[in-house]
């Protein structure tokens, strides 16, 4: 799709600045650490999964997008041997991928060397916009292939595939954002999209919670396969964020980089 990339640079840069505001100036819980520090390095960890995803582009160069362009030009996938309404391919194709998503981070946490990686993510000692896009190199590298499977396995149209990564992206900034969202209006959005203070209960040291509410973007699948704590035990302005057992390393980037291999 013709300026697809910038098209989603473009959106992407428009919501974090928005979710960056709103934090800033209704924040839900005080900080722990300087933004300055957490952002340099959270920044520095987007960076080097860009260049990641550059170094795979060169030896795989159909990621997501590419791949649904090339399944469509084979006739791959479920899609491609359908003759149902567009609107409903695209549907199921968000639908179909933001489980598989929710399924990846359920395993991530349940297979330990898919866990050494992912606590990358859950090492942030506080959570706001920035701790959306702190992820291990290794488990964006994989987060892609699987992705790139099931495109190949769906054979949705360029259009759901990048339809899908601008929602998962836009709600993923959102629920991991430190905004507090009036309780009411909490109650009613989390009936079909993850809030922050469904996502905040994920970020938990206790890890009966940091084992609940998996979802980025839809809400449904942790009520249907009974992952979903509505509230942390201590609440929200006493429970702590992050490993039961760091300390103030994780905004150290080389730190961070090494952390799949403690054993902890």
């Amino acid at each position: 799709m013709e300026n697809e990339a910038q098209i989603r640079l473009g959106i992407f840069i428009a919501l974090f600045l928005i979710f960056a505001a709103i934090e800033t100036v209704v924040p839900r819980r005080p900080r722990t650490e300087t933004r300055q520090r957490r952002w340099f390095t959270n920044w520095a960890i987007v960076i080097i999964d860009s260049l990641t995803l550059k170094l795979m582009a060169i030896a795989m160069p159909l990621l997501a997008v590419g791949a649904a362009i090339d399944a469509g030009r084979l006739g791959w996938g479920l899609f491609n041997h359908l003759d149902w309404p567009f609107w409903l391919e695209t549907l199921l194709t968000v639908l179909l991928l933001d489980f598989a998503i929710w399924l990846q981070h359920l395993i991530t946490h349940k297979i330990p060397i898919l866990w050494r990686l992912h606590r990358v993510h859950h090492a942030d000692r506080d959570i706001d916009v920035t701790t959306a896009i702190r992820f291990h190199p290794v488990e964006i590298a994989l987060s892609m292939l699987l992705k790139v499977g099931l495109v190949y396995l769906l054979g949705p149209s360029a259009f759901a595939v990048i339809l899908f990564e601008i929602i998962l992206n836009g709600t993923a900034m959102f629920n991991h954002a430190n905004i507090k969202l009036p309780l009411k209006l909490d109650a009613i959005v989390r009936k079909v999209l993850v809030t922050p203070d469904m996502h905040r209960v994920h970020h938990s040291d206790i890890r009966e919670e940091h084992d609940s509410n998996y979802g980025f973007a839809l809400s449904i699948w942790d009520r249907l396969f009974g992952t979903y704590i509505a509230q942390p035990k201590k609440g929200h302005d006493d429970m702590t964020i992050g490993l039961q057992w760091q300390d103030d390393r994780p905004s150290n980037l080389a730190w961070i980089l090494a952390l799949t291999f403690f054993r902890k």
